[in-house]
Protein backbone atom coordinates (compact mmCIF):
# COMPACT_ATOMS: atom_id res chain seq x y z
CA UNK A 1 0.00 0.00 0.00
CA UNK A 2 1.04 3.57 -0.63
CA UNK A 3 0.16 6.31 1.82
CA UNK A 4 0.71 10.04 1.48
CA UNK A 5 0.44 12.48 4.38
CA UNK A 6 -0.05 16.19 3.85
CA UNK A 7 0.86 17.90 7.12
CA UNK A 8 -0.78 21.29 7.53
CA UNK A 9 2.21 22.54 9.52
CA UNK A 10 5.98 22.12 9.43
CA UNK A 11 6.54 21.33 13.11
CA UNK A 12 6.15 17.85 14.59
CA UNK A 13 3.50 18.21 17.27
CA UNK A 14 0.58 16.03 18.34
CA UNK A 15 -1.11 16.06 14.93
CA UNK A 16 2.10 14.97 13.23
CA UNK A 17 2.67 12.12 15.68
CA UNK A 18 -0.86 10.79 15.29
CA UNK A 19 -0.80 10.97 11.48
CA UNK A 20 2.65 9.41 11.25
CA UNK A 21 1.72 6.66 13.68
CA UNK A 22 -1.38 5.78 11.66
CA UNK A 23 0.68 5.57 8.47
CA UNK A 24 3.17 3.27 10.16
CA UNK A 25 0.36 1.01 11.36
CA UNK A 26 -1.08 0.87 7.84
CA UNK A 27 2.34 -0.15 6.56
CA UNK A 28 3.77 -0.02 3.05
CA UNK A 29 5.31 2.97 1.33
CA UNK A 30 4.97 6.41 2.92
CA UNK A 31 5.42 9.86 1.37
CA UNK A 32 5.09 13.01 3.49
CA UNK A 33 4.78 16.71 2.72
CA UNK A 34 4.99 19.54 5.22
CA UNK A 35 3.21 22.85 4.65
CA UNK A 36 4.22 25.54 4.03
CA UNK A 37 7.74 24.12 3.71
CA UNK A 38 6.91 22.00 0.65
CA UNK A 39 4.20 24.24 -0.74
CA UNK A 40 3.21 27.65 0.53
CA UNK A 41 1.71 29.50 -2.42
CA UNK A 42 -1.68 31.16 -2.40
CA UNK A 43 -4.15 30.69 -5.24
CA UNK A 44 -4.24 33.91 -7.26
CA UNK A 45 -7.71 33.31 -8.72
CA UNK A 46 -6.57 33.32 -12.35
CA UNK A 47 -9.12 30.52 -13.18
CA UNK A 48 -6.68 28.95 -15.68
CA UNK A 49 -7.07 25.53 -14.02
CA UNK A 50 -10.83 25.70 -14.55
CA UNK A 51 -10.99 27.29 -17.98
CA UNK A 52 -7.81 26.10 -19.73
CA UNK A 53 -5.71 23.45 -17.95
CA UNK A 54 -4.13 22.96 -14.54
CA UNK A 55 -0.67 23.18 -16.14
CA UNK A 56 -1.39 26.88 -16.68
CA UNK A 57 -1.48 27.50 -12.92
CA UNK A 58 1.47 29.76 -12.01
CA UNK A 59 2.32 27.30 -9.21
CA UNK A 60 1.90 24.13 -11.28
CA UNK A 61 5.56 23.08 -11.26
CA UNK A 62 5.90 23.40 -7.49
CA UNK A 63 2.56 21.64 -6.93
CA UNK A 64 3.32 18.71 -9.24
CA UNK A 65 5.19 16.47 -6.73
CA UNK A 66 2.25 16.67 -4.33
CA UNK A 67 -0.27 16.01 -7.11
CA UNK A 68 1.67 12.99 -8.31
CA UNK A 69 1.91 11.60 -4.78
CA UNK A 70 -1.84 12.05 -4.23
CA UNK A 71 -2.61 10.25 -7.47
CA UNK A 72 -0.25 7.36 -6.71
CA UNK A 73 -1.41 6.82 -3.12
CA UNK A 74 -3.94 4.26 -1.93
CA UNK A 75 -4.51 6.24 1.26
CA UNK A 76 -4.48 10.04 1.59
CA UNK A 77 -4.02 11.51 5.07
CA UNK A 78 -4.69 15.21 5.56
CA UNK A 79 -3.49 16.32 8.98
CA UNK A 80 -3.91 19.74 10.55
CA UNK A 81 -3.84 21.12 14.07
CA UNK A 82 -6.78 23.35 14.94
CA UNK A 83 -6.13 27.01 14.15
CA UNK A 84 -9.05 29.18 15.34
CA UNK A 85 -11.48 26.27 14.87
CA UNK A 86 -10.30 25.52 11.34
CA UNK A 87 -7.48 23.95 9.35
CA UNK A 88 -4.23 25.87 9.03
CA UNK A 89 -3.93 28.57 6.40
CA UNK A 90 -1.23 26.51 4.71
CA UNK A 91 -3.59 23.54 4.35
CA UNK A 92 -6.35 25.76 3.01
CA UNK A 93 -3.93 27.37 0.53
CA UNK A 94 -2.98 23.94 -0.80
CA UNK A 95 -6.56 22.70 -1.09
CA UNK A 96 -7.56 25.88 -2.92
CA UNK A 97 -5.25 24.82 -5.75
CA UNK A 98 -7.29 21.65 -6.29
CA UNK A 99 -10.64 23.30 -6.86
CA UNK A 100 -10.44 22.23 -10.49
CA UNK A 101 -10.49 18.62 -9.31
CA UNK A 102 -13.87 18.89 -7.62
CA UNK A 103 -16.58 16.76 -9.20
CA UNK A 104 -18.26 19.82 -10.65
CA UNK A 105 -15.16 20.35 -12.82
CA UNK A 106 -12.60 17.68 -13.75
CA UNK A 107 -12.05 15.11 -10.99
CA UNK A 108 -9.23 12.58 -11.15
CA UNK A 109 -10.75 9.15 -11.74
CA UNK A 110 -8.27 7.36 -9.46
CA UNK A 111 -9.74 9.17 -6.44
CA UNK A 112 -12.91 7.09 -6.59
CA UNK A 113 -11.11 3.99 -5.34
CA UNK A 114 -8.97 5.62 -2.62
CA UNK A 115 -9.36 5.95 1.13
CA UNK A 116 -8.81 9.26 2.91
CA UNK A 117 -8.27 10.24 6.53
CA UNK A 118 -8.64 13.66 8.13
CA UNK A 119 -6.75 14.09 11.39
CA UNK A 120 -6.82 17.09 13.72
CA UNK A 121 -5.83 17.85 17.29
CA UNK A 122 -6.19 20.74 19.68
CA UNK A 123 -5.50 21.46 23.30
CA UNK A 124 -9.25 21.99 23.61
CA UNK A 125 -11.86 21.97 20.85
CA UNK A 126 -12.41 22.66 17.16
CA UNK A 127 -11.52 19.28 15.68
CA UNK A 128 -14.92 18.73 14.05
CA UNK A 129 -14.82 21.94 12.01
CA UNK A 130 -11.15 21.46 11.19
CA UNK A 131 -11.71 17.95 9.88
CA UNK A 132 -14.67 19.19 7.86
CA UNK A 133 -12.42 21.75 6.13
CA UNK A 134 -10.30 18.90 4.83
CA UNK A 135 -13.04 16.29 4.35
CA UNK A 136 -14.96 18.64 2.06
CA UNK A 137 -12.12 18.48 -0.44
CA UNK A 138 -11.72 14.72 -0.15
CA UNK A 139 -15.44 14.23 -0.75
CA UNK A 140 -15.63 16.54 -3.75
CA UNK A 141 -12.47 14.99 -5.21
CA UNK A 142 -14.42 11.72 -5.17
CA UNK A 143 -12.43 9.85 -2.51
CA UNK A 144 -14.39 6.66 -1.92
CA UNK A 145 -14.05 6.22 1.84
CA UNK A 146 -13.30 9.06 4.27
CA UNK A 147 -12.47 8.73 7.96
CA UNK A 148 -12.17 11.54 10.49
CA UNK A 149 -10.15 11.45 13.68
CA UNK A 150 -10.07 14.44 15.99
CA UNK A 151 -8.57 14.47 19.46
CA UNK A 152 -8.46 17.04 22.22
CA UNK A 153 -5.07 16.34 23.78
CA UNK A 154 -5.11 18.92 26.61
CA UNK A 155 -1.52 19.85 25.75
CA UNK A 156 0.48 22.02 23.38
CA UNK A 157 3.19 19.45 22.64
CA UNK A 158 3.16 15.69 22.14
CA UNK A 159 5.46 15.00 25.07
CA UNK A 160 2.98 16.83 27.30
CA UNK A 161 0.10 14.54 26.35
CA UNK A 162 -0.76 12.21 29.23
CA UNK A 163 0.23 8.56 29.03
CA UNK A 164 -3.42 7.58 29.34
CA UNK A 165 -4.39 9.72 26.33
CA UNK A 166 -1.48 8.43 24.27
CA UNK A 167 -2.50 4.87 25.01
CA UNK A 168 -6.10 5.59 24.01
CA UNK A 169 -4.93 7.23 20.80
CA UNK A 170 -2.77 4.20 20.03
CA UNK A 171 -5.77 1.88 20.47
CA UNK A 172 -7.90 4.10 18.24
CA UNK A 173 -5.26 4.13 15.54
CA UNK A 174 -4.85 0.37 15.64
CA UNK A 175 -8.58 0.00 15.01
CA UNK A 176 -8.58 2.60 12.23
CA UNK A 177 -5.54 1.12 10.51
CA UNK A 178 -7.19 -2.29 10.63
CA UNK A 179 -10.26 -0.98 8.83
CA UNK A 180 -8.17 0.72 6.17
CA UNK A 181 -6.04 -2.37 5.49
CA UNK A 182 -9.06 -4.69 5.32
CA UNK A 183 -10.84 -2.45 2.82
CA UNK A 184 -7.85 -1.90 0.57
CA UNK A 185 -8.39 -3.19 -2.96
CA UNK A 186 -12.19 -3.23 -2.87
CA UNK A 187 -13.15 0.33 -1.94
CA UNK A 188 -16.05 1.90 -3.80
CA UNK A 189 -17.76 5.25 -3.20
CA UNK A 190 -20.90 5.35 -1.10
CA UNK A 191 -24.38 6.50 -2.06
CA UNK A 192 -23.71 10.19 -1.36
CA UNK A 193 -20.66 10.30 -3.62
CA UNK A 194 -22.41 8.37 -6.37
CA UNK A 195 -25.39 10.69 -6.19
CA UNK A 196 -23.12 13.72 -6.52
CA UNK A 197 -21.32 12.11 -9.45
CA UNK A 198 -24.65 11.35 -11.16
CA UNK A 199 -25.78 14.96 -10.73
CA UNK A 200 -22.51 16.16 -12.30
CA UNK A 201 -22.87 13.53 -15.04
CA UNK A 202 -26.21 15.07 -16.00
CA UNK A 203 -24.88 18.61 -15.82
CA UNK A 204 -21.80 17.90 -17.94
CA UNK A 205 -23.88 16.57 -20.82
CA UNK A 206 -24.62 20.20 -21.63
CA UNK A 207 -22.27 21.96 -19.25
CA UNK A 208 -21.34 25.61 -19.06
CA UNK A 209 -17.56 25.15 -19.03
CA UNK A 210 -16.18 23.88 -22.33
CA UNK A 211 -13.07 22.41 -20.74
CA UNK A 212 -15.07 20.40 -18.18
CA UNK A 213 -17.56 19.15 -20.76
CA UNK A 214 -14.75 17.92 -23.00
CA UNK A 215 -12.98 16.24 -20.05
CA UNK A 216 -16.09 14.32 -18.96
CA UNK A 217 -16.88 13.19 -22.50
CA UNK A 218 -13.31 12.01 -23.08
CA UNK A 219 -13.53 9.95 -19.88
CA UNK A 220 -16.85 8.48 -21.00
CA UNK A 221 -18.48 9.67 -17.81
CA UNK A 222 -21.37 11.41 -19.57
CA UNK A 223 -22.21 7.93 -20.88
CA UNK A 224 -22.14 4.64 -18.98
CA UNK A 225 -18.50 4.64 -17.81
CA UNK A 226 -17.90 5.10 -14.06
CA UNK A 227 -14.44 5.77 -12.58
CA UNK A 228 -14.86 3.27 -9.74
CA UNK A 229 -15.53 0.42 -12.20
CA UNK A 230 -12.36 0.86 -14.27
Amino acid sequence: MKTVIIHGQSHKGSTYHIAHSLAEKIGGELTEFFLPRDFGEFCVGCTNCFMVHESKCPHYKKLTPITQALDAADVIILASPVYVYHATGAMKALLDHYGYRWMVHSPEGAMFTKQGVCISTAAGAGMKSTNKDMADSLFFWGVAKIYKYGKGVAATAWDQVSTKKQQQIDRDLNALAGKIVRRQGHVKPGLKTRAMFFAMHLMQRNGFNERDVKYWKEKGWTGSVRPWKQ
